[in-house]
């Protein structure tokens, strides 16, 4: 691959596929990863605070599509932090968003999220590397899958304040244009929302690891849509919650109290749309709440599988069960969090095109419980 080439990266449809490592090609070399997390995230979720945390998750992945919309990167979002790779001729660009969307959460969510900007070349000279290919969901939306190690190995730098980007001065606020997150949560059909994570362990072979995995998928396909979490019409439209995270996230100079104001006509006309299923001019809001669901990020893999399920309590404890005795037969290493609800969090540039995202989380606290429930096995993984 070259600077240029991350649209050109293998597509694939059949998230099965995710643990075939013929499909991930190396990033280019003087790529650069971008990492953020929320430090003490477990303390918000207590507070009840976790849709904030997802929105300055995705904060970093808007600030940075607004920066340099020029280029299609590839991005993960992770619950409470967001992972993407960016060619360093944009290096400039990216490092002032990721300082904007720190400042961004100190200044109007009240959370220290911390950012890196980490040279693949640094990651390669440690041992390990960055692959990718693109999922691909729907026809109008893809996603980027990531693996070779590196990102495991990032986030220690990360953690360890290496490549470390300070927040912008008060003030300076990131280009979140498009970012939302005025779903209410959507309730569990089968009586939990299972947030899973999955990672290789250290001495297990990528052989091992993949059929393990497979093992699990061959569970979860009893399951309705492979366990989808949002309803295949769309999600629910009741009366939008978020509105003051979404008023502080688009405000640039005016006042919380003007913008909120303002965008109360436009998230109320948005309402009334989605609500009546009313066709206006070319906005179906029937076709766009499916597309909604179709677009979703409920499966993910990054140095690991990520996927937010809506299951019951006995396919939760079996695939707990099943995950747990791979762990002792080291193959793998998991977290798993049960709710009883998902978070939708959306960026959406134009709702006159299909190509919106919507990044799915367990809605109290979801990836960032399974990540903690994940290091306290104490196991190694890759």
């Amino acid at each position: 691959m070259n600077e240029s080439s991350h649209a050109a990266a293998v597509v694939f449809d059949r998230f099965e596929r995710v643990v075939d490592p013929t499909l991930y090609q190396p990033l280019p070399a003087d790529d650069l990863i971008g990492m953020t997390d929320v430090v003490s995230s477990t303390e918000a979720i207590r507070e009840g605070r976790y849709k904030a945390v997802n929105m300055a998750g995705a904060a970093a992945i808007t600030a940075v599509m607004n920066a340099v919309p020029e280029e299609s990167f590839p991005f993960v979002f992770g619950g409470d932090g967001a992972t993407l790779a960016v060619s360093s001729r944009h290096a400039a660009q990216v490092r002032d968003a990721l300082a904007r969307t720190s400042a961004f959460a100190r200044d109007e969510l009240g959370l220290d999220l911390r950012a890196a900007l980490i040279p693949l070349s640094a990651i390669r000279k440690a041992g390990a590397d960055v692959r990718m290919a693109w999922f691909q969901p729907s026809p109008e939306v893809r996603y980027a899958m990531f693996s070779g190690g590196g990102l495991a190995y990032a986030e220690t730098q990360m953690k360890a304040g290496r490549f470390a980007i300070e927040p912008a001065p008060t003030g300076q606020k990131p280009n979140l244009q498009g970012l939302s997150c005025r779903y209410l949560p959507v309730t569990s059909k089968n009586g939990v929302v299972l947030s899973l994570i999955v990672k290789r362990a250290e001495k297990a072979s990528e052989t091992e690891f993949a059929a393990a995995v497979m093992d699990v998928f061959s569970m979860l396909h009893q399951l309705d849509r492979d366990g989808h979490p949002l309803p295949a019409e769309g999600p629910p439209v009741r009366w939008p919650q978020g509105f003051e995270l979404e008023a502080r996230a688009s405000r640039r100079r005016e006042t919380l109290a003007w913008r909120k104001l303002k965008l109360a006509f436009i998230v109320g006309a948005s309402w009334l749309i989605l609500k009546s299923g009313t066709r206006v001019g070319r906005f179906d809001p029937v076709h766009y709440l499916r597309q909604t669901t179709q677009n979703t990020d409920f499966r993910k893999f990054d140095d690991g599988l990520r996927m937010t399920l809506d299951c019951s309590e006995a396919t939760a404890d079996n695939v707990e069960k099943r995950l747990a005795e791979l762990g002792k037969r080291g193959v793998l290493s998991f977290g798993a969090f049960r709710q009883k609800q998902a978070l939708v969090t959306c960026i959406v540039p134009d709702p006159m095109h299909n190509d919106h995202m919507h990044f799915v989380d367990g809605a109290d606290g979801g990836y960032a419980l399974a990540a903690r429930k994940l290091k306290e096995q104490g196991v190694m993984a890759t």
